[in-house]
């Protein structure tokens, strides 16, 4: 057997996985991987905060549908990776955290920067584990793949000791590879009594949840709802699994994201199919309205999540794709094909007349004004990143989505600060495959600070995506609001009258940005960006000034939500 550093066999098996980008910040007790990473063919991403290189991490594992890598040092950096993980293990998203650690003998001495990571990290992942034999090293890895794609994805942490990754391992890379990850098959009874049930409602859904585009499992969604003709909706982890201009799409339900069609159509409904999603508590609201009187099928690959929110009337555990598959396969060896019936013309009725106004002229800018512009500018094949706030609302209720994976959206954690670092990793992903595909982060100004010297990554590494902000004037809000005491200190943010000045932070960056102000300018502004993103392989920003008291529609409920507009032909509510 060959003998080789244990750091290189890692490598090696990094690659084999099929990682082609690693995004980290390097640390003295992180440097012996690092020294087997240089040669590998593997690029990598120098970050500025490691909680950046794991939503860097996070966007690229969400596009290729692969396990993302990112890399820090002992200590703080390890710690500064937990929210990352935390994003990762709520959205189901497989990503390995390679930390380095004081060497294994001071361990129990408080050596600098020897925090237990793996504890730490426990509650927050799938598998947490510390390397203290160097020979386990390269099984270690490949077990973490393993874990972080099998059942429901998610994050592992490998915390490596700086002594055992100085160690020489025998290890052939020839004669390896990555290990099986088992296939969850569903249990065709189950299969047949959810085809039953199926076919005996009268205005039945399918819900298509994160799980459908983990699983890819878009095309037996679109092929089984046009076998059956059943309405399709969709959570926000599930935007882009169908065309939203499909005539079986029936919008989302819920009490923030939602369409009114969306609430509408779901309260008619006497039967909910649910793939891989979690009815999360923005999807459900009250739960006695949600349920109503209407039949629940859950499927799920996790078998823990069936029940945890409700009982359901039929629980299935099974990859996305193998149910609908075999549901699929039931359903025509019974010839259960169907033509459209009087339940898809209601839905595509309630499309058709309960909507919410998009076309608004007046300035301060309204918000659905802006999407309004989003989805007539970029076509479907264009990557869209967006976080949490009042923006997320908002483009769940506006922004279209056609394809999977071309919407990724971090929907259940929702730090501050994740589209700048994730478009990044969404970036690099399609640098193989569709390296001239578009990449438009949409942010909210107080995001937008958090984690803004990510920015320097884009730069540094020739990195072009175009940053949309809906700025509701938040920090000027702060800025002028009466301090209760002396502020002695000088910060280096530049602000004026709208709170900081983000073009020239952007400027301040080596990137460039517009500002707009009129309604009239939100085109020619994103098409300026779109080329001057292509011309200087940088982010650009077009920041949007919307009105600062502006709200959205929601409520405690799905028959309740408040509207803060003028609907088409009716009286503001």
């Amino acid at each position: 057997m060959v003998q080789i550093p244990a750091m290189r066999a890692v490598v090696d098996v990094l690659r084999s996985e099929g990682v082609d980008t690693i995004f980290g910040c390097p640390g003295a007790a992180i440097l012996p991987f690092y020294a087997a990473l240089q040669g590998s063919g593997i690029e990598h991403l120098i970050v500025r905060h490691e909680e950046g290189a794991t939503h860097m991490a996070d966007g690229w594992a969400r596009t290729t549908g692969n396990v993302g890598v990112a890399v820090g040092t002992s200590g703080p950096a390890g710690t500064n990776m937990i929210t990352g993980l935390y994003t990762a293990i709520a959205d189901s998203i497989p990503i390995i955290c390679i930390t380095g650690q004081a060497v294994s003998t001071k361990l129990h001495q408080e050596a600098f920067q020897a925090v237990d990571i793996v504890d730490i990290a426990k509650p927050v992942t799938k598998w947490a584990v510390q390397v203290k034999e160097a020979a386990q090293a390269p099984w270690i890895f490949r077990e973490a793949f393993r874990i972080a794609r099998s059942g429901r994805p998610g994050p592992v942490l490998i915390d490596l000791p700086l002594d055992v990754q100085k160690e020489i391992i025998e290890w052939d890379s020839g004669i390896d590879a990555p290990l099986p990850v088992p296939a969850v098959e569903p249990h065709l009874p189950r299969v047949e009594r959810a085809l039953d049930m199926l076919l005996a409602a009268e205005r039945p859904l399918l819900l298509s949840g994160g799980g459908v585009i983990t699983g890819g499992a878009h095309e037996e969604l679109v092929e089984l709802a046009e076998y059956l003709q059943i309405p399709v909706q969709v959570t926000l982890m599930g935007k882009g699994s169908i065309d939203e201009d499909h005539a079986l799409y029936s919008g989302m339900a819920g009490i923030q994201t939602s369409q009114r069609y969306g609430n509408a159509s779901f309260l008619e409904s006497d039967l909910v199919l649910a793939l891989g999603a979690r009815f999360g508590d923005r999807h459900t609201g009250t739960l006695d309205v949600y349920r109503g009187e209407r039949k629940f099928i859950h499927v799920d690959i996790e078998p823990t999540q069936i029940g945890k929110v409700f009982q359901p009337d039929l629980g299935i555990v099974s990859d996305t794709r193998r149910f609908l598959r075999a549901l699929l396969d039931a359903a025509k060896r019974r010839g259960a094909g169907r033509e459209a019936g009087t339940w898809v013309s209601r839905i595509q009725e309630l499309r058709a007349t309960l909507t919410r106004r998009e076309d608004f002229d007046s300035a301060p800018i309204k918000a659905p004004r802006v999407y309004k512009e989003i989805n007539e500018v970029f076509d479907a094949d264009t990557y869209f990143v967006t976080a949490i706030g009042l923006y997320q609302i908002w483009g769940g209720q506006h922004q279209k989505a056609s394809l999977p994976r071309h919407y990724q959206i971090c929907g259940q954690a929702g730090p501050l600060g994740w589209e700048i670092p994730a478009a990044i990793g969404v970036k690099k992903a399609l640098k193989a495959t569709e390296p001239d595909a578009e990449v438009v982060g949409i942010v909210g100004d107080y995001s937008f600070q958090y984690m803004v010297e990510e920015l320097a990554v884009a730069a540094q590494y020739n990195v072009p995506y175009v940053l949309i902000m809906l700025n509701n004037e938040y920090l000027g809000l702060i800025r002028q609001a009466e301090i209760p005491f002396d502020m002695n200190f000088e910060v280096d943010i530049h602000y004026d009258e709208f709170g900081s000045d983000n073009v020239k932070i952007m400027e301040a960056y080596g990137c460039s940005g517009r500002r707009v102000l009129d309604p009239a300018q939100i085109r020619e502004t994103l098409e300026w960006a779109r080329k001057q993103a292509q011309a200087t392989s940088r982010p650009v920003l077009v920041e949007i000034m919307i009105e600062r008291e502006a709200n959205t529609p929601h409520g405690p409920s799905i028959d309740a939500v408040k509207e803060f507009e003028p609907l088409p032909g009716e009286p503001a509510a």
